[in-house]
């Protein structure tokens, strides 16, 4: 019989769908096309961009882009934004053909959201508001958010539709789905506020 004690931590199962089940991959991106951003080819070759509201963003997704061997770089909008974007890469050209219809952008048939492609949409696109938590959708992409909100569902994230003129379009996420979410991203990255990451934020 062991003499060791249990430990007081015992280590934590980590969900299905989570940031830890799985390693960093280029298929990750697919969350910056379930929200605003865009993917297009070049020859046999792609490149995946998103607009962003704030800097925190681009060093999030600057580093997130680096950890699955894609380098990126961003510059000033105009408008006070900032666009990110890959350079180039004929690794990110199975993306652009799963998403692209001739130029539209469409979620392929088996698209799904796990933690890992949660965690670059949240930290492009999401922000937190007084109901809850927002995942922001790109203007145009009208045919795109029924599978969205239906891979959303899946994973026990049930969204709320925002509007246009409320701050939309978006999913809004309220109550204990805001917790589900945050289980599902992981920790937050320390270049972002507390306040705009889930779990975090009071």
């Amino acid at each position: 019989m062991s003499l060791t004690p249990p430990s007081p931590n015992p280590a934590r199962q980590p969900s299905l769908f989570s940031t830890e089940a799985a390693d960093p991959s280029l298929a990750d991106l697919a969350g910056l096309l379930a929200g605003p951003g865009e993917v297009v080819r070049m020859g046999g070759t792609a490149r995946v961009s998103v607009v962003v509201d704030a800097a925190w963003r681009v060093h999030v997704l600057v580093a997130e882009l680096g950890a699955r061997g894609i380098p990126a770089s961003w510059e000033p909008t105009g408008d006070g934004r900032h666009l990110v974007r890959t350079a180039y890469a004929t690794t990110l050209s199975p993306l652009a053909v799963a998403w692209l219809r001739g130029a539209v952008k469409r979620p392929p048939a088996a698209f799904h959201l796990n933690g890992r492609r949660l965690r670059l949409w949240l930290a492009a696109a999401g922000a937190a508001d007084p109901a809850g938590f927002r995942l922001r959708l790109g203007p145009a992409d009208e045919e795109c958010w029924p599978p969205v909100r239906a891979a959303l569902a899946a994973v026990g994230l049930p969204a709320a539709f925002v509007e246009a003129d409320e701050g939309g379009p978006a999913y809004r996420l309220t109550g204990r789905r805001v917790a589900r979410l945050a289980e599902l991203v992981g920790d937050r990255p320390r270049a972002v506020p507390a306040a705009e990451w889930p779990g975090t934020h009071g």
